[in-house]
């Protein structure tokens, strides 16, 4: 209990910190949704049906609105709910920030700076929002759009007037991302996706959460999550993961909306990614479920005041 009224405390704090830009917003009630239908197919025998149904399962109980993407190029297996449906990106455009500055880097044959490299660093491991916006100024739209044209990303819609994490996503374009960051393609050279995986694999373990619940040991994790409360749709909370050991190579979007709270949205993304990971590579032994200890707020540079 004192735990989790510390987690709560900090909350508090975090809101009161954007309180000169952002009013006070009142938490939202989940929306009630109906069964979610999945979608899965797999060369596996087998594997599909236990997939849906387990993933189903997770979502049974839950309130509020998910869409999942699932991916493993080891068994050709795909898992789809509210597939194109489109969420507010909060951190998880960060992914799409560095894949742009590499492949700009990348066209004009050069190497980052190191000034662009402790930014990267910042955004993508501390998810850090002031880095994040000093290098969305720097690329601005015409690179941005221009990237997500080269990536087939094409249901994605940049963040308006600067407010990055405003960006529209469906989990088709944020899984076309993770292929892209995972195998050889002529958008992203070798050593930018290398360098991506990087930076993900060395998120601060406070913000872990996610995806990589229930990931596998023996199976290297790389992750990029998102949070952000709203005054409509309460906290949107998402997660992306790239996972690669054991046999397998899979990746896993989930982006969540009508949250009450930011933990209630995490323990959704962590109920499906526990199934997930138990299915593709069956063990007695996975990572332990994270909770955050700080939820820091985003509003203040990632969106516009409300009123």
């Amino acid at each position: 209990m004192t735990h989790r009224k510390s987690r709560r405390a900090a909350v508090v704090a975090a809101a009161v910190g954007a309180a000169v830009l952002i009013p006070a917003v009142t938490a939202a009630v989940p929306a009630t949704a109906a069964t979610p239908t999945v979608s899965c197919t797999s060369a596996k025998a087998g594997l599909a049906s236990k997939l849906q149904k387990d993933i189903t399962a997770a979502l049974a109980t839950r309130k509020g609105t998910v869409a999942v993407g699932l991916y493993d190029r080891s068994t050709s297996t795909t898992c789809t709910l509210r597939a194109t449906s489109a969420y507010d990106s909060a951190s998880t455009v960060k992914v799409t920030v560095l894949a742009t500055l590499l492949w700009d880097a990348k066209k004009h044959n050069r190497l980052l700076t190191d000034r662009e490299s402790s930014l990267a660093t910042a955004m993508i491991t501390k998810s850090d929002n002031n880095a994040t916006t000093a290098l969305w100024k720097q690329l601005g739209l015409t690179k941005i759009k221009g990237f997500l044209s080269a990536a087939k990303m094409t249901r994605t819609t940049p963040g308006a007037n600067g407010y990055w994490g405003l960006t529209q996503e469906n989990v088709t374009d944020e899984q076309k991302l993770l292929k892209l960051v995972t195998a050889k393609n002529t958008v992203l050279s070798d050593n930018s996706r290398a360098y991506i995986q990087k930076l993900m694999g060395k998120v601060v373990s406070s913000q872990r959460w996610g995806t990589p619940a229930g990931a596998p040991s023996g199976v290297a994790v790389h992750v990029k999550n998102g949070w952000l409360q709203r005054s409509t749709h309460g906290w949107r909370v998402h997660s992306l993961g790239t996972f690669d050991g054991r046999g397998h190579d899979y990746m896993i979007s989930v982006l969540t909306q009508d949250n009450s709270t930011m933990d209630y949205g995490v323990t959704t993304i962590q109920n499906v990614a526990k199934v997930v990971h138990r299915d593709l590579v069956p063990t007695t032994t996975g990572t332990a479920l994270y909770t955050p200890t700080s939820t820091p707020s985003e509003a203040a540079v990632a969106v516009p005041p409300q009123g």
